[in-house]
C-alpha cells in the first residue's frame, strides 16, 4: 500500500505561480486602471478651480469678516465688507496654499478671507470646495 506522504500535498509545496494568462489578465486589469484614473483626476482637478466659495456663508450674508476669519457685524472697526462674488477654487488655492492674495483685494483683506476660510467646518457653504483645495496638495 503506497501512504500518502504530508509533504507532498499542494499546500507543502508553496504558493504556485501565476500562469502567463493571469499575469496578462493582472497587466492588462491595471492598465485600464490607469486609463480609467487619469481622467477622473484631471476631472477633478478641472472641478476644484471651478468650485466657489461664498464669503460669509448666505445664512450670514451682509455681516463682514474680521482679520481673525471670524463674522461680525458691519461697521466693525478693523473689519471687511465681503467680497460681493464668491470666491473661485484657483483664486483661492492661490492664496492659501501659495501665500499670496486673492485677485483684487488687498493683503490684509486677503488674509482676513482666508482666514474665514480656513475656519469654514462641514456642513457650511463652501467646504467641500475648501477640502477639495486642500486635498489637492500634492
Amino acid at each position: 500500500m503506497s501512504e500518502k506522504r504530508e509533504d507532498d500535498t499542494p499546500e507543502a509545496k508553496g504558493p504556485a505561480k501565476p500562469g502567463r494568462r493571469q499575469v496578462l489578465a493582472l497587466g492588462a486589469a491595471a492598465a485600464s486602471t490607469v486609463v480609467t484614473v487619469r481622467p477622473a483626476l484631471a476631472q477633478a482637478q478641472v472641478s476644484i478651480m471651478a468650485c466657489e466659495i461664498p464669503i460669509p456663508d448666505p445664512a450670514r450674508m451682509g455681516n463682514y469678516i474680521a482679520a481673525d476669519g471670524s463674522v461680525v457685524p458691519p461697521g466693525t472697526p478693523g473689519a471687511f465688507p465681503p467680497p460681493g462674488r464668491n470666491l473661485i477654487g484657483e483664486e483661492v488655492r492661490d492664496a492659501v496654499l501659495g501665500g499670496g492674495t486673492i485677485p483684487g483685494y488687498g493683503y490684509e483683506q486677503s488674509q482676513a478671507y482666508t482666514n474665514y476660510i480656513r475656519r469654514l467646518q462641514s456642513g457650511m457653504s463652501g467646504f467641500t470646495c475648501y477640502a477639495s483645495i486642500q486635498m489637492s496638495r500634492s
